[in-house]
């Protein structure tokens, strides 16, 4: 969850709809939580204001703790532990130009085998082969296909492209996390009067896209430059993309009203950002 630094000081973004997930998360685990949404974002507010580090990435994190081995989770004891630190940009510092990606030859989990709409540790492993493979192929990141062979989703990003016009992006069945960034890009291509399309794309899509980009928590608004070394449009960031990307960019820096309600300020003492 990322925490930006406004000219007001502060503020965490989306995190009712972070702690939400997080909430639903654990439903599915069957992990019972001792903390309501509100406040494990009073939790995440406090993290912030008390140690004084903005902007930050914030990591709350639900386990369970020490009980009894094996796979029987019931006799575990539920922890809770939020905590925040530095990170800048995720896909790298020129990131915001476009990274060359990958088709990872690791699918997606398939439906009914993990549950796709938790984030869960348990899913990143998957996440994990696709980024690994990606690195040591001299890609920036990987981009997985489904069980019948859909465009699913990057190691840790949503994946959206542009073709004549109009977003397109997978939907949830093509076992695809509910981003919350992937959320607000929707949000924001509404707002702009952009054609939306949610449905299963076929992986040759992103070779003859016009546009392409990433959206995550971490690599926030990512354009896509390259698809298995073929230039995605004419390999440079496209007007779609740059135009939800430089709104996007507005809000969290507070140049352009919050007019989604987005944003949750942390008082601090200080308004200057703070780093370690």
């Amino acid at each position: 969850i990322r925490c930006y630094a406004l000219p007001s000081g502060p503020a965490i973004f989306r995190a009712n709809e972070h702690m939400q997930r997080l909430v639903d998360s654990a439903k599915i685990y069957r992990i019972d939580l001792d903390y309501t949404r509100d406040e494990l974002v009073s939790g995440m507010v406090e993290v912030v204001k008390n140690n004084g580090v903005w902007p930050c990435y914030i990591r709350p994190i639900v386990l369970r703790g020490y009980g009894e081995a094996g796979v029987n989770p019931f006799n575990s004891p539920t922890e809770v532990y939020i905590c925040n630190y530095p990170w800048g940009k995720y896909l790298g510092t020129d990131a915001e130009q476009g990274v060359d990606v990958c088709v990872s030859s690791w699918t997606r989990i398939a439906p009914n085998t993990l549950p796709a709409m938790a984030k869960s540790g348990a899913n990143y492993m998957n996440s994990q082969l696709i980024k690994m493979e990606a690195i040591v192929n001299g890609y920036a990141e990987g981009i997985a296909l489904d069980a019948e062979g859909y465009i699913s989703e990057g190691s840790g990003e949503n994946v959206f492209i542009v073709r004549n016009g109009t977003l397109q992006t997978a939907p949830l069945g093509n076992s695809v996390l509910p981003g919350i960034t992937r959320d607000s890009a929707l949000q924001i291509a509404r707002d702009l009067g952009i054609q939306i399309v949610e449905q299963g794309i076929p992986r040759e899509m992103l070779y003859i896209a016009d546009e392409a980009f990433f959206t995550g928590t971490a690599a926030e608004i990512t354009p896509i430059r390259s698809v298995d070394k073929i230039n995605v449009g004419k390999g440079m960031t496209g007007p779609i993309t740059r135009a939800i990307q430089k709104e996007f960019y507005a809000i969290i820096g507070g140049e352009k009203p919050d007019r989604h309600h987005w944003l949750t300020p942390v008082p601090v003492p200080s308004k200057q950002p703070v780093g370690v």
